[in-house]
């Protein structure tokens, strides 16, 4: 077994209600692989501790005071730090859901999701996948994409990188499908498809899938339904 293996993932959970970080760190204690390394009650301490301690995962509650969840995720994701944020939510559909993927977060679950289903969605943003289902992800964007605009968002990335294929590709994941799914509506395998996914993450500078459909939408190349 590696030393990363055998490494507990470390978590630091920001919520502002003290009773919300108890329950998590119970469900999460009992986990040999997940170890709770601090907690913060609003998004100035979530963002400094991120910075002193260097978590693998930081689950971040979207409303909290002093600094909100989007910001105190933009601050993590522009400090580079090798911190990942998974952000909690009360609503599924939460309108700063967006701007919190924007911002640079992995993914987002609802704060009444099943312990089994935290622990896993934890374990997998540590391993560097996103948690936000495609599906999820375009419902959210079909919702609020052009409901909220980002005016301090820079121009939108140039996808001229991407192959004819990459471009098909990005479409597919845009419009929900999984990998498996979109091998089968391009006759090619999944593993070919995982493939051109990881060129498109790679040429336009993305840390996951979630990012990439997110992408899709801003620049115009898939556009959500009116």
């Amino acid at each position: 077994m590696t030393d990363q293996a055998a490494r507990p993932v470390r978590i630091l959970l920001a919520d502002d209600q003290p009773l919300l970080r108890t329950g998590f760190r119970m469900v999460l204690g009992a986990e040999d692989d997940l170890h709770v390394v601090a907690e913060a009650g609003d998004g100035v301490e979530a963002v400094d501790l991120s910075r002193r301690l260097l978590p693998d995962v930081v689950l971040m509650d979207i409303r909290m005071p002093r600094m909100d969840g989007v910001a105190a995720t933009r601050a993590i994701v522009d400090a580079r730090l090798p911190v990942r944020v998974l952000i909690l939510t009360t609503f599924d559909l939460d309108e700063y859901v967006v701007g919190a993927l924007r911002a640079g977060a992995s993914g987002f679950l609802a704060k009444d999701v099943p312990a089994e289903d935290l622990v896993t969605a934890i374990r997998t943003v540590a391993a560097g996948e996103a948690v936000v289902a495609p599906r999820i992800l375009k419902r959210l964007l079909d919702r609020f994409a052009d409901a909220l605009p980002d005016p301090a968002a820079a121009p939108p990335r140039s996808l001229a990188a991407l192959t004819d294929r990459e471009r098909e590709v990005l479409v597919q994941m845009a419009r929900g499908l999984s990998n498996a799914e979109i091998a089968a509506a391009l006759s090619v395998s999944e593993t070919t498809i995982k493939t051109h996914v990881g060129h498109v993450l790679t040429k336009l500078g993305l840390r996951d899938r979630v990012q990439a459909v997110v992408l899709a939408y801003e620049t115009g190349l898939v556009r959500p339904r009116a």
